[in-house]
Order: structure tokens, then sequence, then C-alpha cells
């Protein structure tokens, strides 16, 4: 099997929509649960989505830690292409991989991919909630809102852009839902600003089988600029999914009784993080047969904390979204009779943390509508070096969240 070919084939696993895992993640005895094929649908090109902006963002941010939701951000995004029409919604459509669906499909299909990821689990404790926050005096469409409330499950409120306590009000509800982890997205209220549509999502899960405090233990964590920096490094021996191809090593970490897990994937020390970085093209690795194979093996992974703040305008625009943040061109009419609305800004955030214990991980996205988001043999899998992660919903496929370590702190 070639180099990409054996990359590819492990990721498959990564973000397959598929419903069948390998290895010990589900007992015998336990019932798994059906996930329908509208939301497997839909998280597919969620991950898809997130595949193609993963890529620009690590293009731009070579060297520093990289975390975000794809799900969060397509979420708010699908909200706000209710409101589209014309070549704008085909844009974002396209961008967003939803490929010939319609509208109504989309919203079903995100109505039971949410309903399903949120009861996927009783020992983890996951989050999602959806809000559209529309400028006082502003009528929007009541089809629009009809199709967010009824399949975002978002909460609507009209609220006076123009009262100082405007700003706090909307943060506080982005801080509530992701439990404080994300206590703001909104910076300042333009004057332009009538509509605000924000998904937030909140993770807290505990590895299925946990690290052990005592063997958590100072070593080096060797960066890509060659130098090194002490981590609080755990460790854990046991029987784990994994796999090893030319390069580079994988293996899953379940949470709770094992609908999510932590996905880690390990370039080899000197293997440059952007090299192995231009073969995670989901296309290419989607087709590839693979499976991770319950293995016995030792896991060492540093404890770590991440934040991520980004406007996602540009990277957006690159992938293919452009009209709908054009003032002459862009098409909402179905969301309010007024010409000239658009989307001014789309702003995530995201925070990851890691411990023996698990994971706790939140992010929030923001759209702003202005008038004129496998080896028998034991194995050492030791990442003491810049590695990707992914919190991924093993039976829906859908990534929550995704991002790439560098420099762990």
């Amino acid at each position: 099997m070639s180099k990409i070919a054996a990359l590819f084939a492990s990721l498959s696993l990564l973000m397959s929509a598929c419903s069948g895992f390998s290895g010990d993640i589900f007992s015998k005895d336990q019932e798994p649960r059906v996930v329908t094929e509208d939301a497997k649908r839909l998280a597919t090109a969620s991950n898809q989505f997130g595949f193609d902006l993963f890529r620009k963002l690590t293009a731009e941010g070579k060297g520093n830690n990289i975390f975000f939701s794809p799900l969060s951000i397509s979420l708010a995004l699908e909200m706000t292409a209710n409101g589209a029409s014309g070549k704008t919604l085909e844009e974002m459509f396209r961008t967003l991989h939803l490929g010939q669906m319609t509208t109504d499909e989309v919203n079903k299909s995100a109505l039971a991919l949410m309903n399903s990821i949120k009861s996927a689990d009783p020992k983890i404790e996951l989050a999602m909630a959806n809000s559209l926050w529309a400028r006082q005096g502003v009528e929007f469409k009541k089809d629009f809102l009809a199709r967010n409330k009824d399949n975002f499950q978002a909460e609507m409120t009209s609220l006076n852009f123009n009262d100082p306590q405007a700003k706090a009000t909307i943060n506080n509800w982005v801080s509530r839902s992701t439990r404080g982890k994300i206590p703001t997205i909104i910076d300042n209220i333009d004057n332009q600003m009538v509509l605000y549509l924000i998904n937030a999502i909140y993770f807290k899960g505990q590895w299925k089988d946990k690290f052990d405090k005592s063997n958590t233990e100072n070593a080096p964590f060797y960066l890509a600029s060659g130098s090194e920096k002490p981590v609080s490094m755990m460790s854990r021996s046991g029987s784990y999914s994994y796999f090893r191809g030319e390069k580079f090593q994988a293996v899953s970490l379940p949470y709770g009784k094992g609908d999510f897990s932590m996905t880690i994937l390990l370039p080899e020390r000197g293997y440059p993080m952007k090299d192995f970085l231009k073969s995670l093209d989901y296309d290419k690795w989607e087709r590839q047969m693979a499976t991770l194979r319950n293995s016995p093996g030792t896991v060492r992974i540093p404890r770590f904390k991440l934040e991520f703040d980004k406007e996602l305008s540009v990277a957006l625009k690159s992938l293919g979204i452009t009209l709908a943040f054009d003032r002459d061109k862009a098409d909402f009419s179905r969301m309010i009779d007024q010409q000239n609305v658009l989307i001014s800004e789309v702003k995530h955030k995201a925070i990851v943390e890691v411990n023996e214990e698990g994971t706790v991980a939140a992010a929030a996205t923001s759209v702003g509508i202005i008038a004129t988001s496998m080896p028998a043999d034991p194995f050492t899998f030791s990442a003491d070096h810049p590695f990707v992660i992914a919190i991924r919903d093993q039976r829906s496929g859908a990534i929550l969240f995704m991002g790439i370590v560098e420099n762990p702190s």
C-alpha cells in the first residue's frame, strides 16, 4: 500500500459517515444507536466542509494551534442559508457540500443529526443550541423564522441593538450555552447589523478508561522548530483501536460508553506537519477501505488546553461563498424583503481542555447579517510532537471538533 493510500485508508475511520466501526468500542450487550440516513448525509457534508476549512486554516496558521468545530460552523451557515436564494444559495450549498439537497432536506437532516448526537450517550454531557437575535423593528419573513425554529430548534429574540446591554444579552446566552467556556462572541454591534444567527456546542466527556494521574510525568514535547518544551505527559497501557501507516500512527480513545471518541493522528517525529497535512483530503481518503484494529499498546499524550478565535469571512470566500458577502449581489430574499442584506462577519471561537479525566470542549459560531461561519504486536503511541485531533460521533461520523496541536500549553 502506498504512503497516501495507507494514510487515507486510516483516515476513513476518522470521519466516515458509515455506521460501523471496529474494535471494542461497543460492548457485546450494548444496543448500537441507530442513525438515520438523513443524519449521516448531513454529517458527511459537514465533515467534507470541515476538511476544506481545516486545510485553509492550517495553511494560514503555520506553526500555530488550531481548534474549531466543523459542525458548529456548518449549522450556523445552514440556518443562514434558510434565508438565501438564487445563486447565493447555490454557492452556500456547494461550499457546504450539500450537493443537490433541497432546503427542506437540509433542514430535516439537521434536526435528525442534532437529535441523534444529543441523545447519543448519557455518560457524555453534550449540549447544542441555536439562536436568532433580530434588531427590534426589523421584520423578517415568517417562513425563514419558522424553518430555523422548527428544524434547528433556534430561540428567537427581538432585541434593541441600540441598548448598551444588547451585546451582553447575546454574549450571556453564548456563555450559558457553553457552560461559561465561550464567554463572548460579539465584540460590538454595528449600526447596520440587523440579525445574528448563532450556534453553540458544549461537550464534556470522561475517557472510557481514564489515565492514572500517578503515571503523569514531566516530559519534553518536541516543537516543529526543533526546540522542546516541558509538558505534563499522561500515559496509559491497554487495548485501543489503532493503525500504523507509513510515517504516521492513528489511535482512537473512546469516551463514556463509546459513542464518542478522540482520534489522534501522529506523524513520525521529523516528518513535517505541513507535508502530512497535504494528504488530509476528504474526497481522496473516503474511497479507501480501512479499519482501525483493536491492539494492545501504550498511549502517551500531553495534558493541554487550546483556545481558538477566528473571523472566517476570508476563508469562506476562498472556499466559494462570495455572493453572500457581496453588497450588490447577495440574495437573502427568503429572509427579508429589504434589499442589500448580506453576511458581514462569521465569527468562531472554540476551546478544548484534555486531562486524565477526559475532555471538555466548546465552540460558538456567529453569523452577522447587515443591511447595505491493526498490528497484533504492542504499540507505543507517544504524542510528544505536533499532532492532529478530532472529536467525533462514531455512529453518525459527525466531527464535533477538530484541530492541530503544535504547541500544547
